[in-house]
């Protein structure tokens, strides 16, 4: 059974100046992103899938960003792995005073509220921004982005109270789109700044019906990209490819693969 040692050494011999990987040794913090990034959709993916032999590859995979970054940082004398280490050691000690010391969380909600408290004194330490919107990271995907701004922005009381007004802003928006691409001549920016107003309250009405959006959205995806294959499957029984369908065919093998799949839940 390999140790995390013996992950660090790996990493070590393949960023070796002469001995090592011509690829990895090229790499920097901003060159890995990427991947970093990639790896970790295909953790969700396999977890989505239920493959526990993939997901233990995949967070492999993931760890080994990690080992990745700190062995350039510790090049560069910023720090190491083990400094990695001892910062999240440090930090859910600290941000857990309920576990780790004697201070009372009744529940999740309230331990969520706390661990935001925490992370908004951490930034205040650091001479961060104490704005509420503050520290809400620019390279998140747009929809998980705008779930996390919109929850901040409740914490302080700027909410819809439930579901219905949230149906009604998003009716309006609609419209707005509406009127703009029913323009005699589209404006690209406005219907762009239009559409962009409705996946936002679309955001709105998953938070507050407690669903992640980007979860949502993956699941849409999924579901399209499967009843699609059936579709073309369904079409080549019947002698068909997909160039030979028009608008009407498609949708006839639509619902005809609707109807072959259970309910959602089921």
């Amino acid at each position: 059974m390999c140790k995390i040692e013996d992950l660090l050494a790996v990493m070590a011999r393949l960023r070796h100046p002469t001995e090592g990987c011509p690829w990895d040794r090229e790499q920097t913090l901003a060159s890995i992103v990427p991947h970093t990034l990639e790896e970790a959709y295909e953790v969700a993916d396999a977890i989505a899938r239920s493959d526990m032999a993939e997901l233990c590859d995949e967070l492999g995979d993931l760890l080994f960003q990690v080992v990745f970054y700190a062995r350039i940082a510790e090049e560069q004398g910023d720090f190491a792995f083990a400094d990695v280490v001892s910062a999240i050691h440090d930090k859910l000690i600290r941000r857990h005073p309920h576990v780790f010391a004697d201070h009372r969380i009744d529940d999740a909600v309230a331990q969520t509220a706390a661990w935001e408290a925490h992370k908004a004194g951490e930034r205040l330490a650091r001479g961060g921004d104490a704005a509420t919107l503050a520290g809400v990271a620019r390279t998140l995907p747009a929809l998980s982005r705008a779930a996390k701004l919109t929850k901040r922005a409740a914490r302080v009381g700027f909410d819809w109270p439930d579901l219905p007004p949230v149906f009604d802003k998003m009716d309006e928006e609609l419209a707005e789109l509406r009127h703009e691409v029913e323009q005699g001549e589209i404006d690209p920016d406005r219907v762009e700044d239009e559409l962009g107003d409705v996946l936002f309250v679309a955001v709105n009405l998953a938070r507050k019906a407690g669903i992640d959006p980007e979860t949502a959205l993956r699941r849409a995806n999924t579901k399209f990209e499967r009843r699609f294959a059936a579709m073309e499957t369904l079409a080549a029984a019947d002698g068909r490819t997909p160039d030979d369908l028009d608008l009407d065919a498609w949708e006839a093998l639509w619902q005809r693969v609707k109807e072959t799949e259970p309910p959602v839940g089921a």
